[in-house]
């Protein structure tokens, strides 16, 4: 089982104040091809694996966002970290 959940919200600073959305489509593609198991929200997305392994993907994710043509990136993260393990379904399955 997971140990960790994290949300983030991505936010690349763009040439020219261009439109965010193609950076957050190329983010999320990150997330996807790591394999950690996500669900994407309005305002942020959430992961949910062990925490180095999603650190790896947020650290991933900003990088992309440099090589892409951002000159920086805020990122914010909410991270959950339970070691006898947590999972989305767990905390949301009470609404579903």
């Amino acid at each position: 089982m997971a140990q960790s959940l994290i949300s983030i919200q991505i936010l690349p600073k763009t040439k020219n104040g261009e439109d965010i959305i193609p950076y957050v489509d190329e983010a999320i593609r990150v997330i996807h091809e790591s394999g950690v198991k996500y669900e994407v929200h309005p305002l942020e997305t959430t992961m949910e694996g062990e925490l180095q392994e999603l650190f790896s993907v947020i650290t991933k994710m900003n990088e992309r966002m440099i090589e892409i043509g951002s000159s920086n990136v805020i990122s914010q993260v909410k991270i959950l970290y339970q070691p006898t393990g947590i999972t989305m379904d767990q905390l949301t399955e009470k609404y579903r």
